[in-house]
């Protein structure tokens, strides 16, 4: 399955949120650097799809609060 991710970094409270079907907006508290919020975010949809942190990666827009990942079962 892939979805599509709006990133918010340097949130007080973190937060995943549906916006349609296939689309979410993500709230992390790590900041954009060295690739932590990028693993907050893989770890938090981990959680939230009960997957494994090792079947979700992302396909587009590492650098980019734009994001689209692929997760797997």
């Amino acid at each position: 399955m892939r979805i599509e991710l709006k990133v918010i970094t340097k949130a007080k409270k973190e937060d995943v949120r549906k916006i349609s079907e296939n689309s979410y907006r993500i709230k992390v508290a790590m900041p954009p650097e060295k690739g932590r919020a990028n693993k907050r975010v893989i770890e938090l949809l981990s959680e939230k799809f009960g997957v494994k942190k090792q079947n979700i990666r992302i396909v587009s827009g590492e650098t980019s609060s734009r994001k689209i990942l692929e997760i797997g079962v």
